[in-house]
């Protein structure tokens, strides 16, 4: 590419993109100092995910379904007069609004747990995006 003397030329410190190339080049340089800290984090963190739990809902609280931060779904509760609603006449119309129902609510509960999972480990990380660490907690 030639040379054009019109071409304005720009300071390259005063590129953002590049300067946060350089702050997370810093943050990796932390990170990998930490590596040996960090993994006995984030065994500590996956314990203590698997004891929290989230709960998803849907039909105004009617589903819940609460889910753990490895993403198992530890109970589901429908109410009661959601139940004599099936229990009276079990039509196929009702039964598949409760399927429904059901099926937001554990929806639900993952985007919840998916959050926690997220937060936690953002602390853990000092807030550098790391992928696939999520995955290895059950997220």
């Amino acid at each position: 590419m030639p040379f054009d003397p019109a071409t304005k030329w720009v300071n390259p410190m005063d590129d953002p993109g590049l300067f946060n190339i350089l702050r997370n080049a810093t943050k990796v340089k932390d990170l990998m100092r930490r590596a040996g800290d960090l993994r006995g984090q984030l065994e500590q963190l996956k314990e203590d995910l698997a004891r929290r739990t989230v709960e998803g809902e849907s039909g105004a609280g009617a589903v819940r379904v609460v889910m753990n931060g490895q993403m198992q779904v530890v109970s589901v509760k429908l109410d009661k007069p959601l139940l004599a609603t099936l229990a009276d006449d079990g039509k196929e119309t009702d039964q598949r609004m409760v399927e429904d129902l059901i099926a937001a609510a554990v929806n639900a509960a993952v985007a919840n747990a998916r959050q926690m999972v997220s937060a936690e480990m953002s602390r853990v990380t000092g807030g550098m995006d790391l992928p696939g660490l999520d995955g290895l907690l059950g997220g």
